[in-house]
């Protein structure tokens, strides 16, 4: 049996949280850090979990991506606003045959690591999972946890059959994470929009957690116009979702703990949000499609003018 290797790059509340299991898998598990590094080193990373603490006393830090072993699988699990590092990062990171795993929110973001490495292959993860990183080194995990795991190919076809996708899928499976393999990439990422588009910016907009969206009347009533608004924008880009699936994603919303999603987080912090991949890519898929979302386009602007990072250049 194969065993794989990982580098988490970028390790916060997705990254260290799907790291840390990974390790506990018995997987070898590299994490690039920058801040928390020499914290991480000293102190351990520690997850406190819903459904269980765990640690990893003396994980395998890098501060530089040229020191790290290469490893099988490159998990990207920055920020978007991250990606223009992505040239930086990726290819001292890769050998001939490592591949990446793109764990990201938004649209495009495949595309943005097969511009830089267009002979590798290419895997996107979507991660349903509400955490939270409290401090260096430490994180919260509030709640669900399940990802979705897709290939990126411009036809459509896994050159193997799909079977090292499912074989990674078997990895998080090991690891105690569910896992739905997506033949449609592309339409995973919109179901992921369907949640991200209203609750990301509401929270942000609104200064709130998602329980108060859900416990106003009139918020509500945004929230799932704004989800239908992904629908019909992922329904012109030539990837339609089930109604049902709106109905889903507020049930699922009313059963979450009261959370802060991470654009509110980043933007208590002062951080720059990830508008690009979340909003300004689907409404430009949506726009080349003939298609309005006049909702979306609303609380984009008003995202627009609340972002910390609209007037920093590259991170």
């Amino acid at each position: 049996m194969t065993v794989r290797s990982y580098s988490i790059v970028g390790a916060g509340a997705l990254g260290g949280y799907y790291g840390a299991r990974l390790h506990h898998a018995g997987l070898s598990v590299r994490f690039l850090l920058h801040s928390d590094a020499d914290h991480v080193r000293r102190n351990g990373l520690t997850v406190e979990s819903v459904d269980g603490d765990f640690s990893i006393d003396r994980p395998e830090i890098y501060d530089d991506v040229a020191a790290m072993p290469v490893s099988d699988v490159v998990v990207v699990a920055l920020k978007t606003t991250r990606n223009v590092l992505l040239p930086r990062l990726l290819p001292p990171a890769v050998g001939p045959d490592s591949v990446v795993l793109m764990m990201q929110n938004g649209l495009g973001n495949e595309a943005d690591a097969a511009a830089v490495l267009p002979r590798h292959r290419l895997f996107g993860g979507l991660a349903f999972l509400c955490s939270n990183k409290v401090g260096p080194g430490h994180i919260r995990h509030l709640d669900y946890g399940s990802v979705r795991l897709g290939e990126h190919r411009v036809d459509g076809v896994a050159a193997d059959g799909g079977a090292l996708l499912r074989a990674i899928g078997t990895d998080f499976e090991k690891a105690g994470v569910r896992v739905d393999l997506e033949e449609d990439l592309i339409a995973a990422r919109w179901k992921k929009l369907v949640w991200n588009v209203p609750y990301n910016g509401l929270c942000v907009v609104h200064r709130c957690t998602t329980d108060v969206l859900m416990k106003d009347p009139a918020m509500r009533r945004l929230c799932e116009a704004l989800m239908h608004e992904v629908r019909g924008a992922a329904a012109a880009d030539g990837h339609p979702l089930r109604a049902s699936f709106v109905d889903a994603m507020l049930r699922s919303t009313d059963e979450m703990a009261a959370y802060s999603p991470s654009m509110k987080l980043d933007f208590d912090a002062g951080r720059p949000l990830e508008l690009d991949a979340i909003y300004r890519r689907p409404l430009a898929a949506a726009t080349a499609a003939g298609v309005r979302c006049p909702n979306i386009e609303t609380l984009y602007g008003q995202l627009l003018d609340l972002d910390p990072g609209r007037d920093a250049g590259p991170s």
